[in-house]
């Protein structure tokens, strides 16, 4: 008789478990990027006049890892544009102030690159690192609080939604005259 009740238990608990396995694998990229972003105020605020004080950091990867496949000559002008060098904050908002390490290899063909970026301060560097910095996000998810369902002893609550989208690193182009001059 007991082991028929805890069958029973058993049965209504794989049941909910199936139900909350659909709604995560319903849970897609494309309503995942619907989650509206957490606004979060820059980290780094540097007057105009002292931006052009500001001594010039040039990027360079600390090591790379060459590719045997041959680069696609085909994606050699969007190549061209994302190697140009830009003027950039980067700011790592997770660990506040902690320099950023991350590995690059934006095209097919290209050797793959680690990067160091200082965070906080006005550099120079690719785009294609700039923009991948940029690129560095996660979805906070959540249950909803609206109860489920209800057994001899439990309370099932929750469904699984996306809360919000956090920017883990972020990348804000700086504007001088000098990157004016120089094209950024």
């Amino acid at each position: 008789m007991a082991k028929l009740a805890l069958d029973k238990e058993l049965e209504k608990a794989e049941k909910q478990f199936e139900k909350f396995d659909e709604q995560v694998k319903s849970l897609t990229m494309d309503r995942m990027n619907e989650a509206p972003k957490r606004e979060v105020e820059p980290q780094t605020k540097i007057a105009q006049k002292d931006l052009d004080k500001v001594k010039d950091i040039y990027l360079k990867p600390i090591s790379s890892i060459s590719c045997r496949e041959p680069f696609n000559e085909k994606y050699r002008e969007a190549y061209n544009f994302d190697k140009e060098y830009v003027h950039f904050i980067a700011e790592n908002k997770e660990i506040i102030g902690d320099t950023i390490e991350i590995w690059t290899r934006p095209f097919a063909g290209m050797a793959a690159e680690f990067w160091n970026v200082p965070a906080n301060k006005p550099v120079w560097g690719p785009r294609y690192l700039a923009e991948q910095i940029k690129r560095k996000f996660y979805h906070r998810l959540k249950t909803e609080d609206a109860p489920m369902s209800r057994t001899n002893h439990m309370e099932y609550y929750g469904t699984m939604v996306v809360d919000t989208t956090i920017q883990r690193l972020d990348a804000y182009p700086v504007t001088t005259k000098r990157s004016i001059f120089m094209g950024a």
